[in-house]
């Protein structure tokens, strides 16, 4: 039995979560509450669930301060709800980078047409977000406690310089629950002047150039973007698959260069981390290296299997680390991984290979 918790500030939505998990035999509500400080108190009673259900603007105190505190005690598998986590929104990010799994747009009107369209996903991603491992990386910071400049106003000139040989190979990456949060700890132990880096999160259309510019602000070896049709591979760039389109590698000339696609989902995603891997497979071959992270389902296994094929070096991060072992796992059974590494393991391959 799966126990669940609600805290959102609304009697509505609490009511509306109650009908959709009332009948459900697996899953239990074990409690709920109408902002952090009252569900602690209710805590007390009930114990901690398997998976929260949290808003974010909330009174006494709001979802992140609470996602951080619970994240330093014991970090618990995570579902935002809110009306603020719309495209582009700093708080949707910071969200997911703390630990949330997976996060959810709540309309401001038509509640209950909007819980009667969702409740079978709903139930879905509690099912999911209960089989994930919640971690709580204690150096990551929310965007609005930064100090560090805006990425719109970080150049090239202000990286870091590496007195590293140019690498030879192309990193892929492929990540989709927990991305997030495993990508930023991956990436921050990457040494400048690493090699070209072409990343496919699975996630909405518009967080994937607020997760670049995030990135490429507290990064101090990589320049990082939202990949742009065209844009070339370079070494301490890393380019994010936009959240609605395709990625692909290509070359063209002596040099590689991404080309975003927009066709129909594939593994029912788009963009897909198959579509990656595959063009690595065919355009890149031997000096490609291919890294599958941390997610639920198999986009990915595939590809890097012709990854692995077409001579590349082709790694799954282990268990041990991952928030869902679910993609990387796949990729092990099709035997498309050479090695399963943790996260110091893969940083230390992408700064070494040449």
């Amino acid at each position: 039995m799966i126990k669940l918790f609600i805290i959102d500030d609304s009697a509505l939505v609490r009511n509306e979560f109650k009908k959709i998990f009332t009948p459900i035999n697996d899953i239990e509500i074990i409690g709920s509450a109408a902002n952090p400080v009252d569900a602690f108190e209710v805590f007390k009673r009930t114990g901690l669930p398997d998976v929260f259900i949290l808003d974010i603007e909330m009174p006494k105190m709001d979802g992140l301060t609470f996602l951080e505190m619970i994240g330093k005690q014991k970090p618990i598998p995570t579902i935002i709800c809110s009306t603020l986590v719309t495209r582009g929104s700093s708080s949707a990010i910071d969200a997911m980078r703390m630990g949330a799994v997976d996060i959810v747009l709540k309309p401001t009107s038509n509640i209950n047409q909007f819980f009667g369209d969702k409740s079978e996903e709903f139930v879905s991603k509690v099912r999911i977000a209960s089989q994930s491992r919640a971690t709580y990386i204690h150096n990551i910071r929310r965007t609005s406690e930064s100090k560090i400049l805006d990425a719109k106003q970080v150049s090239s000139s202000v990286k870091a310089v590496s007195s590293l040989p140019p690498s030879k190979k192309i990193i892929a990456i492929g990540s989709s629950t927990g991305g997030v949060q495993i990508l930023e700890e991956l990436l921050l132990q990457l040494e400048p002047n690493h090699p070209p880096i072409v990343i496919t999160q699975h996630m909405p259309a518009g967080f994937t150039a607020s997760f670049a510019d995030r990135l490429n602000q507290v990064l101090p070896s990589s320049n990082v973007k939202e990949a742009a049709d065209g844009d070339a591979l370079m070494h301490g760039r890393i380019l994010i698959a936009p959240g609605d389109l395709h990625m692909e590698v290509h070359k063209n000339g002596f040099q590689y260069k991404v080309a975003l696609k927009n066709y129909p989902k594939v593994n029912s995603h788009k963009p897909s981390v198959n579509v990656l891997f595959r063009s690595m497979a065919k355009e890149v071959g031997i000096f490609g290296v291919g890294f599958i992270l941390t997610g639920m389902g198999d986009d990915g296994a595939t590809g890097l299997l012709e990854m692995k094929n077409a001579g590349a070096a082709t790694y799954a991060q282990d268990e041990k680390s991952c928030i869902v072992y679910g993609m990387p796992k796949k990729a092990v059974e099709f035997g498309a991984v050479k090695q399963s590494l943790s996260l110091k393991e893969i940083a230390n391959i992408i700064n070494t290979v040449r």
